[in-house]
This record gives structure tokens, C-alpha cells and sequence, in this order.
């Protein structure tokens, strides 16, 4: 899978876990589709797809054993990183720690790297 494929799986899978696990209508931002997605915001999501499925790779796929809630935290802690990457002052709810995270977006994140794992199984 392609990067910018890898960067759609990613936002689709952010849209379908705001859409099961946020409590009741999440904000229009939340679940704009790809196509109105910003450039930032795409970029980000590429490179969170790369470095969760290089530690599936590196880990020869024993990285599947980790607890989904260590699976949540890698990918917050990547997203974390790429908005240090694309603002100088990012939000506080852009870099809040894992434990400040609402249940929901941690759910949501956890839904990415197991969407992420499902791929790359699939693909070999």
C-alpha cells in the first residue's frame, strides 16, 4: 500500500471510530472526508501510517501482541509528533498526553493501528 493509501486508510479510520466510539455528533472537522481533508492534515496521516506499519515490519509482526491500549498509544504518540511537525504552537488537545485523551479518541486511535494491521495482513 502507497503511502498517500496508507494516509486514507488512516483518515477512514479515524471517521468510522469518531462515528462508533465519540458521544453523540462530533464536530464537522472530526469526520470531513478525505477530499476536503487539509494538506497538513493528509501529510500527517501518511506519516503515521508509515512509521505504524514500519513497527509492524521491524517487529515481524509480533507488534499485533501489543495491548490495544499500547497499540492507541503508539499511534497518539505519532500524531503527537507530526503536529510539533506542522505547528509551531500546536493546540493543547493536538499534544495532550495519552491519560488526557478522551476514552473515545483513545478508542478511535487503537482502531487505526489494528485498521493499519488488517491491511498488511491482508496485503501479504
Amino acid at each position: 500500500m502507497s503511502t498517500i493509501e496508507g494516509a486514507r486508510l488512516f483518515r477512514e479510520s479515524w471517521i468510522a471510530g469518531v462515528r462508533e466510539h465519540f458521544p453523540g455528533e462530533p464536530k464537522a472537522g472530526y469526520v470531513t472526508p478525505w477530499e476536503d481533508t487539509p494538506e497538513w492534515e493528509r501529510e500527517a496521516a501518511g506519516a503515521v501510517y508509515e512509521q505504524v506499519r514500519q513497527f509492524l515490519d521491524l517487529s515481524a509482526g509480533h507488534a499485533s501482541r501489543l495491548t490495544p491500549e499500547q497499540k492507541g498509544r503508539f499511534v497518539a504518540t505519532c500524531w503527537t509528533a507530526q503536529m510539533y511537525r506542522h505547528f509551531e504552537d500546536p493546540k493543547p488537545g493536538y499534544v495532550a498526553d495519552w491519560l488526557d485523551l478522551p476514552d473515545w479518541q483513545q478508542k478511535t486511535d487503537t482502531d487505526i493501528f489494528e485498521a493499519i494491521e488488517r491491511a498488511m495482513a491482508t496485503a501479504q
